[in-house]
């Protein structure tokens, strides 16, 4: 438990430069205090005890803003900025080294049985506002950019940006990605199709011209 918490603590502190002390860090940030209400509702959920385990989700959802489904599966360090209106829904994953915005949904598209949550990788930065809705993987090493829905399966190493989400850098991402915070300069997918567009058509008006 202690490692967890020394582990948690440096974590918000690389991510957060906002975060003065590793006191303030446990006792006031949200994103600290909803995981470690999780850690316990999840045990109760193992056992059977799914009223206890809800009750607990439900207490820390009116503390801090954030819902995580006490069934959720979180890996280590995970570190949630803000924090307020995440929702976690009750078979989504969550890999190591993860960094959430204020915002974020992790759920599903229906009322199907079964896996109906995202899997997210380890290493992965979600921005404020977005959207991963489906029993899909989002790749290690990914980011997806702020109000983005994500629909289906994104690669390792990729960002998505857009409604619905689409890729717009690929593969060779460095180390530690997700701990690289900027989410302006993840270029804008209509933007290149609309650009694409008009230089064919400029191409198709000076062929006619010439003829």
């Amino acid at each position: 438990m202690f490692e967890n918490l020394k582990e948690t603590v440096a974590a918000y502190r690389a991510r957060d430069p906002a975060a003065r002390s590793a006191l303030e860090i446990l006792l006031l940030y949200p994103g600290v205090r909803a995981v470690r209400a999780w850690r316990l509702a999840h045990r109760c959920y193992r056992r059977g005890w799914f009223y206890l385990a809800r009750w607990i989700s439900q207490r820390a959802r009116k503390h801090t803003g954030i819902e995580i489904h006490p069934g959720a599966t979180i890996g280590r360090r995970l570190v949630i900025d803000h924090g307020m209106g995440v929702v976690i829904g009750e078979t989504a994953e969550i890999g190591d080294d993860c960094l959430i915005y204020h915002g974020v949904t992790l759920g599903g598209t229906g009322k199907e049985c079964g896996k109906r949550h995202p899997t997210i990788g380890n290493n992965v930065l979600i921005g404020t506002g977005a959207k991963v809705l489906g029993p899909f993987k989002v790749g290690d090493n990914c980011r997806i950019a702020a109000n983005s829905v994500v629909l289906s399966e994104i690669p390792p190493d990729c960002t998505a940006v857009g409604i619905p989400a689409k890729i717009v850098r690929g593969p060779a991402i460095p180390e530690n990605y997700a701990a690289e915070v900027d989410q302006v300069n993840v270029g804008d997918p209509v933007a290149a199709e609309l650009a694409a567009l008009r230089e064919q058509l400029e191409a198709l008006c000076r062929s006619m011209r010439s003829e």
